[in-house]
């Protein structure tokens, strides 16, 4: 089994990472031993995870995610899964198209 998670940085900023063992490193990433984004913006708080039966899927939703704006992703947090298709990034383009 494998995980993709969100952590929200003390920041307010957001870091999507994916693992195998999902307390472990939330506990690295909150002890200063995670990624270098985290370990300057503590504390961190998990605030969504979803489980995957393949890390390579983990991995794949995790650089799916980072390449989402924080709407999106607070879309995903929030469970509002009906708004994720309308905050894409493709779909704010066809908005500001429209409104010129």
């Amino acid at each position: 089994m494998a995980w993709t998670y969100i952590l929200e940085c003390a920041d307010r900023t957001y870091y999507v990472g994916s693992t195998v063992d999902l307390q472990g490193r939330v506990w690295q990433h909150q002890n200063g031993e995670g990624a270098a984004y985290t370990r300057h913006r503590l504390p961190v708080t998990l605030v969504w995870s979803a489980q995957f039966d393949r890390v390579d899927q983990a991995f794949a939703f995790e650089k799916r995610v980072q390449g989402w704006g924080r709407r999106k992703r607070e879309a995903l947090i929030e469970g509002r899964y009906e708004d994720l298709p309308e905050l894409s990034s493709r779909s704010w383009s066809a908005v500001r198209r429209w409104r010129e």
